[in-house]
């Protein structure tokens, strides 16, 4: 009994995933409160960000098909 307890105490096979947890844990509550904070600014400067992007890859779409000779 007295071995069962002490492997009990120092068995540590699931002690990596439980830190990845905690740590996920904290990144998701750090996540939060930063949107809380900016009050959405931060989502619509995310958006602009995407739509600039999608913007230049439509710029370089349309002059790739032009040198190519596409429509």
């Amino acid at each position: 009994m007295k071995v069962a307890i002490k492997d009990y105490f120092t068995n540590e096979s699931g002690q990596g995933i439980t830190e990845y947890g905690a740590i996920l844990a904290f990144v998701a509550i750090l996540v939060a409160v930063v949107f809380s904070i900016t009050q959405g600014a931060l989502s619509s400067a995310i958006s602009k960000a995407f739509s600039a992007v999608v913007s230049q890859l439509n710029k370089l779409s349309s002059a790739a098909a032009a040198a190519s000779g596409g429509s």
